[in-house]
């Protein structure tokens, strides 16, 4: 049986449906905007997985390239891995809907949105993130649901809400955010801007409020007609009594190995407390669950000595202040053979950004969904295991390298000059050093750095910072203020209390054991990208938001001013390993004579002069060149190429044919003109082969263009019969 609910918003209808696609599967909806239609799939297994301490939950992006009416490219001619675009949307999708399952739920759960159509002017990933909500908030499992998320833009001063794809990418655009959270709260942000403010952006959030609670009540309706019964789910109890003799057994030592600085040793006196709880607690006879209930309250009694100090005694665990940025140091031009390179250490995170600088010939192209369908400008991030002191497989990119390198890409994107004067493809590579917290915002400011390093005039530097979130329950009900996460110890109530301290520029463990990872990235003048997570299902208010902005704001500044203060500006010259690239303007109806019959003209050019040339539709011509001189020599040549024959021009030609009555002259590939025999030479010529043969290079004059029968008619006269070519 078929249901379906719709509802208007920013102008346009988006529809739920249910019942007619894929029955098997535990929910399932096709959400639709335009002629943009995804259908999404919750499907999860009715056991719990064993021997697992986390909740494991998949999701998966299939775009189809029928959706956009192509055919995918390559030889095999059908559908690879995941672009990075479905990839950054299944990061998209698991942020908001990962905290709000219940607590202990161990159940395989997979999200799978099949992009089914696409008008390429509604965008489908805030379709799939609401369809992933609807079909878990229809179906069995025990989603604490529903949530949605809406995209705000900005376009020439003025906030829209669902904005076409076409209006994102319009230079007047500066910004682009997708907000997600519940009727009352928010859960995620993603954002790109072009150096907007603050307000700009919480007037953003305000204004994504009201529609992402609307579509939370139409999933209620929607669950009222079609829903399913949820399977029954309790979270675990805890057990009082093991929980207090372990609290005994571990806090005084946990609460001195935390407040040791170094991510490692910190590491290694932690795991020396749980060895020792598990060989006092942990015998043969002991079941699986007790050694997983003593492994877990190990960690809930961790979790509460590191909140508790931060909030209560206001220490964190390395002993900064809650706005003290950790010990920062920069380098430049760290790579002599790199056309830039930069290195930024904080505290224990350190990010390596080599950069290298290409011909136009170089971008990257894009076979997607979209409509960017290449681009100039690509940041890649790596995240080896020797960063976090482990070993492991080195098998490409995950799916948070991909995130991460997108983040910084974004916040870095506003400030690459345009094409025209600066035409280099770019690419940046941040190798993660050593992490302890907020690597990708280290990317983002050795990237910086290494821009300005190149010799790139980049519009104004850029900083990122991470900003946490401590909450602090009280029970209501009983008062107790040691609560094991949402639930209190002694009483159960879930009735609780919670005050808040917000951290800048989090560590690991704040970031691991905290409740929230609010990267920030942005120039003196404005904010560029903003990445937010939340791990409490409750969400947080915009007035915290704003808050969090404005700390955000002050360590942004704290950064920026240690980066400047290795590298205030730019270089002026760019390195002299990179490549030089010059640019000329032809006449689009001249582009078929540069390249010639089957590209020979313009082949012939770059094994000539050692270069590579690249032609827009436009007619703008860039020549990559090692050297300065093989770029004169061929911007001449290809000047000669383009240029309209004038009268009065004089060019050096070879004679390619002979006649009674004169001699024709190349003067250019597939130009000829003709030297009537009365102009060969002064006085009376009586034939032609007694002045040139074919051949021979002459210099003539062009002293006549005109048309005859459609064709044009050049005349010329000889200058010089034996110039020096």
């Amino acid at each position: 049986m078929k249901f379906q609910k719709s509802i208007e918003i920013g102008g346009k209808t988006i529809s739920l449906e249910t019942g007619r696609l894929a029955n098997q599967a535990n929910g399932a909806v096709v959400v639709r905007c335009g002629d943009t239609m995804v259908l999404v799939t919750a499907t999860a297994r009715t056991e719990p997985k064993e021997g697992i301490d986390f909740f494991p939950l998949t999701v998966d992006i299939e775009e189809r390239m029928y959706a956009a009416g192509k055919i995918p490219g390559g030889f095999i001619k059908r559908e690879a891995r995941p672009s990075e675009k479905a990839i950054l949307t299944a990061r998209l999708i698991d942020r908001p809907v990962r905290p709000r399952f219940p607590r202990g739920f161990a159940n395989e759960v997979q999200l799978i949105a099949t992009i089914l159509s696409t008008d390429q002017e509604n965008a489908y990933d805030v379709l799939a993130l609401l369809g992933a909500s609807a079909a878990l908030t229809l179906s069995e499992v025990p989603f604490q649901g529903p949530i949605a998320a809406v995209r705000v833009g900005r376009l020439n001063g003025e906030l829209i809400l669902n904005p076409t794809l076409p209006q994102l990418q319009e230079p007047e655009c500066d910004l682009d955010m997708v907000v997600a959270g519940t009727d009352s709260s928010i859960l995620m942000l993603e954002a790109g801007g072009a150096q907007v403010s603050e307000d700009v952006v919480m007037e953003a959030v305000r204004m994504a409020q009201e529609p992402i609670s609307a579509l939370c009540r139409l999933q209620e309706e929607f669950r009222a007609e079609a829903g399913k019964e949820k399977w029954p789910f309790e979270e675990p109890k805890v057990d009082k009594d093991l929980y207090g003799k372990i609290e005994s057994m571990s806090r005084s030592g946990l609460e001195a190995a935390n407040r040791n600085a170094d991510k490692q040793e910190r590491s290694e006196r932690i795991e020396k407390i749980r060895d020792g709880v598990r060989q006092q607690l942990v015998d043969e006879e002991s079941t699986d669950e007790f050694v997983r209930d003593v492994n877990a309250y190990v960690k809930a009694v961790e979790k509460d000595v590191v909140r508790r100090s931060i909030v209560l005694d206001k220490l964190r665990p390395d002993g900064r202040g809650a706005e003290e940025v950790r010990e920062i140091s920069c380098e430049v031009g760290v790579a002599p053979r790199t056309h830039g390179s930069a290195l930024f250490t904080r505290g224990q995170t350190q990010a390596m950004t080599l950069l290298t600088l290409g011909a136009v010939g170089d971008y990257q192209r894009i076979d997607g969904l979209g409509l960017e369908e290449s681009k100039r400008y690509i940041h890649h991030y790596n995240f080896p295991p020797f960063s976090v002191g482990e070993t492991g497989f080195m098998r490409g990119p995950k799916r948070r390298d991909i995130g991460h390198g997108a983040l910084a890409e974004k916040a870095l994107l506003p400030m690459i000059p345009d094409e025209k004067d600066f035409p280099y493809t770019i690419r940046l590579v941040s190798e993660i050093m050593e992490s302890n917290g907020s690597s990708s915002m280290a990317s983002t400011c050795g990237s910086s750095l290494a821009l300005m390093d190149a010799g790139i005039k980049i519009k104004n530097p850029v900083s990122g910072i991470a900003i946490g979130l401590i909450v602090h329950s009280t029970c209501r009900s009983c008062g107790n203020e040691g609560v094991f996460l949402s639930h209190c110890l002694e009483c159960g109530s879930g009735d609780v209390d919670r005050n808040y301290v917000i951290l800048t520029d989090i560590a690991g463990i704040e970031d691991h054991l905290g409740d929230m990872d609010f990267k920030v990235a942005g120039s003196p003048e404005g904010v560029t990208a903003i990445q937010m997570d939340l791990k409490i299902k409750e969400g947080i208010t915009p007035e915290i938001m704003s808050e969090a902005l404005q700390q955000a704001k002050r360590g942004r500044a704290f950064v920026l001013g240690k980066m400047l203060e290795t590298l205030a500006e730019p270089r002026e010259e760019l390195s002299e390993y990179a490549p030089r690239i010059f640019s000329l303007q032809i006449n689009p109806d001249k582009i078929g004579a540069l390249i010639g019959k089957g590209g020979e003209t313009i082949r012939g050019l770059v094994e000539e002069f050692d270069c590579s040339i690249d032609v827009e539709e436009d007619g703008t011509v860039f020549i990559t060149s090692p050297g300065g001189a093989s770029a004169e020599g061929v911007i001449k040549r290809i000047t000669e190429l383009t240029k309209d024959i004038e009268v009065g021009d004089v060019i050096v030609g070879k004679v390619v044919k002979t006649t009674d009555f004169g001699a024709f002259v190349e003067l250019k590939r597939g130009v000829d003109g003709l030297v009537h025999i009365s102009n060969l030479a002064e006085g009376r010529v009586k034939s032609v082969e007694d002045v040139v043969r074919r051949g021979q290079m002459v210099e003539v004059e062009v002293i006549e263009i005109r048309e005859d029968r459609g064709k044009q008619r050049i005349g010329l006269k000889v200058v010089d019969l034996n110039p020096t070519v």
